[in-house]
C-alpha cells in the first residue's frame, strides 16, 4: 500500500507585519506535529499585494494557503483563492484583522493562530465580488471579504496618515474623521437592489457589509453574517449636528454594546430605518453616482468610480478555523 504525500501549506506573508523569524518557528513546529511536509514561503510586495504569489501557490497543488499580515493581505489572498476550494487560514497582524474579528478568531495570539491552521476544520463564507466602473469606461473586478464603501469611511481612508498608521494604530483614524467630516458633497447616485426599480437617493455615506464588526466594539451591521448568501446595505444620511450624534449613538451604543447581548437586545428593541441609518439585505447591488467618488474595500482605497456592481458569493472562500469554534 502506497503512502499518502504528506499535505503541503503555503505562506503568504507581508514581511512589514510580521516577525519573520518567530514566524519561521511556529510554521515548522506546528507543520511537523501535524505531520505537514516542508512549507512554501512567498513575500508580498508593493507591486504584487498577495494575488499573484497566491496563484504561483494554487499552480503548485497546495493544500492550504495561510495569509500573515493585515486586511489588505486577506483581501488579496481570498481573490486569487476565490471558488478554489483551497482553503485559507488567517494569522492576523496589522491596524484590522476586520475578517478574523468577524469570525471571533484569537488576534493576539500566533503560535494558537499557527496550530489552529493546521489543526483545524473548514468554514464556507461568503465573498463580496465588486465590478468598479472609472470615469474613463474603463471597469475592474476586485473581491472583498468584510465591506466595500463609498462616503466618509473612502474618505476617512484616503485622508489617514500612513506613517501615523503604523505607529499609532486605529487612533490614526481619529485625525482622517475630522477630515472627511469637513467634507461637504454628499453622494448623488441612482441604484437598484436585485430586480427592484431604480431609486435615486443622496446619501452621505453607502456601505455593503459581508460582515458587520469594526475594531474598537463598532458593530455598523448588527444583522450582517459571512455565510448567509447576502450583503448588507447601509444608507447614511445624518441631519447635521444632531444627527451625527444620533447615528454615533446607534452603532457605538446600540449596536456596540446592547446588541451584543440577549438582554441589551431586549433593551434595544426592534432595529428599525430612520432618516439617519437605512439598512437592507440584497443579493446583487447597482448603483451609479453623479460624478466619481473615492471607493474602499476592506479599509484599503480603491480610487474613484464613477458607477459599481457588486453581488455575492455564496460559500465562494473556505477558512481555516479552530476545531473547538
Amino acid at each position: 500500500m502506497t503512502d499518502q504525500p504528506a499535505k503541503i501549506a503555503a505562506i503568504i506573508y507581508n514581511p512589514i507585519k510580521v516577525d519573520l523569524d518567530a514566524l519561521r518557528e511556529a510554521i515548522t513546529t506546528e507543520a511537523d506535529a501535524a505531520g505537514w511536509g516542508e512549507t512554501l514561503w512567498f513575500e508580498t510586495s508593493v507591486e504584487d499585494e498577495g494575488q499573484g504569489v497566491t496563484r504561483e501557490a494554487l499552480d503548485k497543488k497546495v493544500d492550504l494557503v495561510i495569509a500573515a499580515g493585515g486586511d489588505g493581505t486577506v483581501r488579496a489572498v481570498a481573490e486569487a483563492v476565490r471558488g478554489s476550494g483551497t482553503p485559507v487560514a488567517l494569522l492576523p497582524s496589522g491596524t484590522g484583522n476586520l475578517l478574523a474579528r468577524n469570525l471571533k478568531l484569537t488576534l493576539d495570539n500566533m503560535p494558537n493562530s499557527v496550530r489552529s491552521a493546521f489543526t483545524g476544520v473548514d468554514r464556507a463564507i461568503d465573498l463580496g465580488v465588486i465590478d468598479i466602473e472609472r470615469a474613463d469606461t474603463s471597469r475592474d473586478r476586485h473581491v472583498y471579504v468584510v465591506m466595500a464603501g463609498m462616503g466618509i469611511d473612502a474618505k476617512m481612508i484616503e485622508n489617514t496618515d500612513d506613517d501615523l498608521k503604523k505607529k499609532a494604530g486605529w487612533v490614526a483614524y481619529v485625525d482622517a474623521i475630522v477630515k472627511s467630516l469637513r467634507d461637504p458633497n454628499e453622494l448623488q447616485m441612482r441604484f437598484k437592489l436585485d430586480d427592484g426599480q431604480t431609486k435615486r437617493a443622496t446619501v452621505h455615506t453607502v456601505m455593503l457589509g459581508n460582515c458587520g464588526s469594526l475594531p474598537a466594539n463598532v458593530l455598523l451591521m448588527p444583522d450582517a453574517v459571512v455565510d448567509d448568501g447576502l450583503l448588507d446595505l447601509l444608507l447614511m444620511r445624518p441631519g447635521g449636528v444632531l444627527g451625527w450624534i444620533r447615528v454615533w449613538t446607534k452603532i457605538v451604543w446600540t449596536n456596540g454594546v446592547l446588541r451584543r447581548t440577549k438582554a441589551g437586545e431586549m433593551v434595544a428593541g426592534e432595529r428599525r430605518n430612520d432618516g439617519d441609518l437605512h439598512y437592507e439585505t440584497t443579493k446583487r447591488f447597482v448603483a451609479r453616482l453623479s460624478r466619481p467618488e473615492v471607493i474602499e474595500l476592506d479599509g484599503d482605497s480603491f480610487g474613484k468610480a464613477v458607477a459599481f456592481k457588486s453581488w455575492v458569493e455564496p460559500g465562494a472562500l473556505t477558512v481555516r478555523v479552530p476545531a473547538d469554534a
